[in-house]
């Protein structure tokens, strides 16, 4: 490696040929993927290092950030508990301590209501069944995959992270003892379900691609040697889940590919019986299964599926002969329903329509179905966690662009809505008290290239001028369907409190809009999602909301990749980017299917080794392969060396290509070394390195005071 100057570094070139349909390309930084050479970790480090005194005069902005995230959250705090059988079920956290506590406390005779503290301490006759504080004690990385608790509440299942790269050691804690079990099943993946009686467990593990392919049985107090595989997906664009039904009447084997499913069951009280076919695999048919046990036993199977339904319907048939799908809701076009949850005497169908979530309430047995209303213009709504069956109250999460994060339950009869919890905003350095009304939320939209109109979501302190004064940060995905619903940020009010406009594009690729819009943003139309970012960006400087010179944009992960075309596509729209974890050499990985996730992907992008059109395609919008001679914005990325997504060395060659192409331009990356796809994993952690991120975007508007 060698340096341009004390503190720039610039990456060795070692050329290396790629050649596909006629076309080939010389990658000087394709070396870079070698994650154990020391040349990639000294050049990984250099780069942090430069990072480092780059962003040093921000360190005080940094604490100071840090600081009103802090002041402005109640870090003593304790969730909502949810009933269980014979238990509540919540989680704690305690100043000063980076995860959460895991608890659960009996049911008293005749209690009705969640139990609560005074000052969220732990409740009288409380149990611990994980403490994330002491898992992770010696580790830089700590996250749990699975956490699943028996029917019986006897058992605990759980598996750990301590790299970032997802993959987990699955172990079984006795409650009743407090004993932690031998079973131990090291590379596992998320997802776990119980027998009915609980003595057997189902989970998952990977293949070389890290895709989740097999379905394993495991009988509580054996080896892990004496597992049995339950079910195998050899076609690799599969991946596989499990999941034990709400009714506990059903293990569920999800099979699924980006545009095709499958679900086999296996009777929860039988676990060595073979998995069953609900409805064999159609290509591009995608349905999802959700067993309701009333009004008999086996009761039905309720069927999202989009077969002759763009945006899907809803179906039942037999559960114990599955076969025609009788309708229960009939298509409507623009009304995308996205699940459904069965409870004994009513089914709540998750659905958005007009780039708004919503949840409408079937009551068994009658058709004065009802959908639940909020008052806010924008708003994001779900079901929470709801694990028992027979209820007639169901648990609401809401949230809004001015709204804190807020726990409802929702009384099915009655239709009544009882706020639980409202997240806590506590006061911020100017010692008031935080109140939503000094904020606005705005719902705009801009014009797409094609003419189609694309919704904008902002949310700004309340009276800022539309005189393209005020700075703008624009936050993009547009990839899987993923909806960019509203949510609220303790974090972004240090933002909106010093002027700056937040700003969301619910560009094509997302399922903002429903199926179509997804549809409209990937394979060969996946340029759209990028034309419509750079529109949503022009209509805001056009408009008066910000002005380019003013305006910085963030994305992570595809939403990454987003911020690699635009720069490349309107580099004269942005005054900074900010890529986290960015998808940027998307052609090189979608080439190799030894790769983590690639040949899973080909529905999502196409498959360029077969298709010399997809390649082409590919080629012409891959950021890192476009990289020009033109004056780029400030670019920040953001990466983590254990990343198995996106890999850490698609930010890292952007970089160093960037550097070499456009020199003129400020770069800096940023590795963290021991992390994953999410970044850093206590609460603290994750508060500081938004606080960084946040200075280096407030750095852009020049406001670091």
């Amino acid at each position: 490696m060698t340096t341009q100057t004390p503190t720039v570094p610039a990456a060795k070139r070692i050329p290396t040929e790629r050649s596909h349909h006629g076309d080939t390309v010389v990658d000087d930084y394709a070396w870079l993927a070698a994650k154990d050479d020391p040349d990639t970790l000294a050049y990984l480090n250099a780069e942090n290092a430069h990072t480092e005194a780059h962003t040093a005069h921000l360190a005080g902005l940094r604490e100071k950030l840090f600081t009103e995230t802090r002041q402005r959250t109640l870090e003593t705090d304790l969730t909502v508990p949810t009933r269980k059988g014979r238990h509540w079920y919540y989680t704690r956290t305690v100043e000063g301590q980076q995860y959460g506590i895991h608890c659960r406390r009996p049911v008293a005779e005749g209690e009705t209501e969640p139990p609560a503290t005074a000052d969220a301490g732990p409740p009288a006759d409380e149990e611990i069944l994980l403490d994330g504080n002491a898992l992770a004690e010696g580790h830089e990385f700590f996250a749990i995959g699975a956490f699943d608790v028996s029917p019986d509440g006897r058992w605990l299942a759980y598996s750990t992270d301590f790299a970032g790269d997802e993959r987990f050691t699955l172990r079984i804690k006795d409650l009743a003892s407090g004993e932690r079990l031998a079973d131990e099943v090291p590379d596992t993946f998320y997802g776990t379900a119980w027998s009915a009686d609980g003595t057997t467990l189902f989970y998952l593990t990977v293949d070389e691609a890290w895709r989740p392919h097999r379905v394993w049985r495991h009988r509580v107090g054996s080896p892990a040697a004496e597992d049995v595989v339950v079910f195998q997906e050899d076609d690799e664009r599969f991946w596989v889940g499990v999941s034990l039904s709400r009714s506990e009447k059903f293990i569920v084997v999800d099979i699924h590919s980006k545009v095709t499913s499958e679900v086999r069951v296996i009777p929860a009280s039988d676990p060595t019986g073979e998995p069953a076919i609900v409805a064999p695999r159609r290509q591009g048919i995608e349905y999802s299964v959700e067993h309701h046990a009333d009004p008999t036993d086996p009761g039905r199977f309720l069927i999202l599926h989009n077969d002759g339904a763009e945006d899907f319907a809803l179906a039942w048939t037999p559960a114990d002969a599955p076969g025609d799908w009788i309708p229960l809701i009939e298509h409507t076009p623009g009304t995308r329903l996205e699940s459904v949850d069965a409870f004994a005497n009513h089914l709540v169908v998750s659905l958005r329509t007009a780039g708004l979530t919503g949840l409408r309430v079937l009551p068994v047995g009658s058709t004065d179905s009802y959908d639940i209303d909020f008052p806010e213009p924008i708003y994001s709504v779900g079901l929470d966690s709801n694990p028992e069956y027979r209820t007639d109250t169901v648990r609401l999460h809401y949230a809004s662009l001015v709204t804190p994060d807020s726990v409802y339950d929702f009384d099915l009869v009655t239709r009544d809505l009882l706020l639980r919890k409202r997240r806590p905003v506590l006061a911020g350095p100017d010692g008031r008290a935080f109140d939503p009304t000094d904020y606005e939320q705005h719902r705009d939209w801009a014009l797409a290239e094609d003419g189609s109109r694309i919704p904008i979501s902002l949310v700004c302190k309340a009276g800022t001028p539309r005189d393209g004064s005020a700075p703008c940060v624009l936050y993009g995905y547009g990839s899987y369907e993923t909806s960019l619903d509203p949510w609220f940020s303790v974090p972004r009010l240090s933002m909106l409190d010093r002027g700056v406009v937040f700003a969301v594009a619910h560009v094509r690729g997302g399922g903002e809009l429903g199926r179509r819009w997804y549809d409209e943003g990937k394979l060969l139309a996946k340029k759209n999602t990028f034309t419509d970012f750079v529109a949503v960006a022009r209509h805001l400087s056009t408009s008066g909301w910000t002005a380019t010179d003013r305006l910085v944009a963030r994305g992570g992960s595809a939403g990454g990749l987003l911020m690699g075309a635009v720069a490349n596509l309107a580099p004269d729209a942005f005054a900074g980017i900010v890529a986290e974890v960015p998808f940027v050499d998307p052609l090189t990985s979608v080439l190799d299917p030894s790769l983590p996730l690639t040949v899973t992907e080909w529905e999502e992008w196409g498959n360029p080794l077969a298709d010399p059109e997809v390649y082409a395609y590919m080629r012409s919008y891959s950021p890192y392969e476009n990289v020009r001679a033109v004056r780029y914005p400030a670019i920040l990325a953001v990466t983590s060396l254990n990343d198995t997504r996106v890999l850490y060395h698609e930010p890292a060659k952007w970089i160093a290509r960037l550097r070499a192409v456009a020199p003129e331009g400020q770069y800096l990356l940023k590795t963290e070394m021991e992390a994953g796809h999410g970044g850093p994993s206590g609460r603290y952690d994750t508060w500081r390195e938004e606080a960084f991120v946040i200075a280096w975007i407030l750095d852009r508007f020049h406001l670091t005071n």
